[in-house]
């Protein structure tokens, strides 16, 4: 997404256009898992998983990649660059070397300033956003007490979330994909892009999502709930270039960037990460 406007599902999406020169190179690349193969481990609460689109994109590989994460080995946190004086926006590899983490994902959308969130976006310590929109997902985690899960992605429109947002000291709202019932709540559009999403599966589990070839939003999530993995809810993080997901664990190293945005970027050729304001990682329990 570039520094214009778009919306999506109602709501605006803006990016960063001038920023990419600030990237690290890029990692090497380890040899690639069968598309469509059963999930791997790369170390204990962490895998990993490759599985072609039942419906075919126009571009690129077609193949949705996900990282499963088992919340009781592995902390989310969520960083900003807004956290301090004179942050600055950063890749999800580079957030992820300046703070020790495993892996990480765009947290959400932001404005035009390039480093406030579209919507509520807090920390226990820091707040991004205080603003409440319609939007019905928030990703809540850091919990505040015993017996309250570790990581779960609210529905405001089943959950009640003046209830639950006491129980997080970290929340980050976005749009929701997959409601409480299981259901594709997004729109039928004509438009396409690269997808980061944030979803939670049946035994409540975290996965980081992405998907490189172009997809409109309603047919992707199709796509998300045909394939094994057992997703109870998801939210749209971002798309187009932005979109990515960086991963260091098991003795390898993955980079996943997004490309193709309808009538915005549409030749596909971007190879590089682009800084993003904000992002969720996750960090072994115990590494602080």
């Amino acid at each position: 997404m570039r520094a214009s406007r778009r919306w999506a599902a109602g709501a605006c999406v803006c990016g960063v256009a001038v920023l990419v020169a600030a990237v690290a190179p890029e990692p090497k690349k380890p040899a690639a898992a069968t598309p469509g193969a059963a999930w791997r481990r790369l170390e204990a609460g962490l895998e990993l998983g490759e599985f072609r689109a039942p419906l075919r994109s126009n571009r690129g590989d077609s193949i949705i990649r996900a990282l499963r994460i088992e919340p009781t080995r592995f902390e989310l946190r969520l960083l900003n660059a807004s956290a301090e004086a004179g942050g600055r926006p950063l890749t999800a590899r580079q957030w992820c070397a300046r703070a020790g983490l495993v892996a990480a994902i765009n947290a959400s959308m932001f404005q035009t300033d390039h480093r406030t969130s579209v919507s509520l976006m807090r920390t226990s310590t820091h707040t991004n956003n205080r603003r409440l929109s319609k939007d019905r997902a928030v990703l809540a985690f850091e919990p505040r007490g015993p017996g309250v899960p570790a990581a779960m992605i609210i529905d405001r429109e089943c959950d009640d979330f003046e209830a639950l947002q006491e129980r997080y000291g970290t929340l980050v709202q976005s749009i929701r994909m997959i409601s409480c019932k299981g259901e594709n709540v997004w729109s039928r559009q004509e438009r396409r892009w690269s997808t980061a999403a944030i979803g939670a599966d049946t035994r409540g589990r975290i996965l980081f999502l992405h998907v490189r070839s172009p997809y409109a939003t309603h047919d992707l999530i199709d796509g998300l709930l045909a394939l094994p993995l057992g997703l109870a809810r998801a939210m749209y993080v971002e798309g187009g270039p932005e979109a990515q997901v960086y991963v260091a664990s098991g003795g390898e190293e993955h980079e996943w960037v997004g490309g193709y945005e309808t009538r915005l970027d549409e030749k596909d050729d971007n190879q590089i990460a682009w800084p993003i304001p904000n992002v969720v990682a996750i960090a072994r329990r115990g590494s602080r």
